[in-house]
């Protein structure tokens, strides 16, 4: 199928559609995040790649869908949404909770319909075999689940401050905490593709072993690479990462 189907998907936003691409890169952003994290990405790509996002309900075209806040079903849902643009070579690349959900999903496409990505970009997450050592948010009292994003640094201050914007955050954020939260992993055969992992150097909640330890979960290359900044240097590196990401897709392509 033509990506001009992406106007019939609200699942998958690509900015630019690029019919002559030679690969698909989709997006999957972190908890609260939307496919706008990746509205600039398509300038700083190869014109081989054509750039996929993925909206996750609760947000962007999908906010009249109810989140989910359990992982299975939504990597169910999506998977059935992305199909159709699995017709050519494909990559993932995510962040954080992206990780996670982008991860299963390679997992679930081999499965059902014995395909893979080229190649699966992890970006600060930990390992999905390491269990979490802090305790659950998800659950929290509003005021104290409130109290803890303000602690986490991942949300403006702009919108913390915003009565009518933090109603419409808090709900998505706490059901994306809770697809995060509740996730059990199940061990299965490492994957056939590549797996690259990128980190921040002033990460606090991700630490290099955890994302060495993805490493596991590949039969094939494993790269890892580390940038300036925390735990969202997916911002404030982006030319950085960009520019990293564009080196391996072009490999892939030769």
């Amino acid at each position: 199928m033509k990506s001009n189907i992406s106007n019939l998907n609200s699942w998958v936003i690509c900015p630019k559609s690029n019919p002559q691409a030679q690969l698909r890169l989709f997006c999957f952003p972190y908890a609260g995040g939307s496919s706008f994290i990746f509205r600039n990405w398509v300038e700083f790509l190869p014109s081989s790649i054509e750039l996929c996002a993925v909206e996750l309900p609760g947000r962007g075209r999908q906010m009249n869908l109810p989140p989910y806040n359990q992982l299975v079903p939504l990597v169910d849902a999506i998977a059935s949404y992305i199909h159709p643009y699995l017709d050519k070579p494909f990559a993932f690349f995510d962040h954080s909770m992206g990780a996670l959900v982008s991860f299963e999903l390679a997992r679930l496409l081999r499965k059902k319909y014995n395909i893979l990505p080229v190649h699966l970009f992890i970006s600060a997450r930990r390992a999905p075999q390491i269990p979490p050592i802090t305790p659950p948010i998800h659950n929290l009292s509003e005021s104290a689940f409130r109290e803890k994003l303000r602690h986490l640094n991942g949300t403006p201050p702009a919108v913390l401050e915003n009565a009518e914007l933090m109603q419409i955050f808090v709900p998505i954020i706490r059901s994306d905490f809770a697809v995060l939260e509740t996730y059990i992993y199940t061990p299965e055969a490492p994957l056939e593709c590549p797996i690259t992992a990128f980190g921040g150097l002033e990460d606090a909640e991700v630490s290099r072993d955890n994302l060495e330890a993805w490493q596991q979960q590949t039969q094939a290359n494993f790269n890892l690479q580390m940038f300036p900044g925390n735990h969202f240097f997916l911002h404030s590196a982006q030319s950085l990462l960009l520019e990293s990401l564009s080196k391996y897709l072009v490999e892939y392509l030769g």
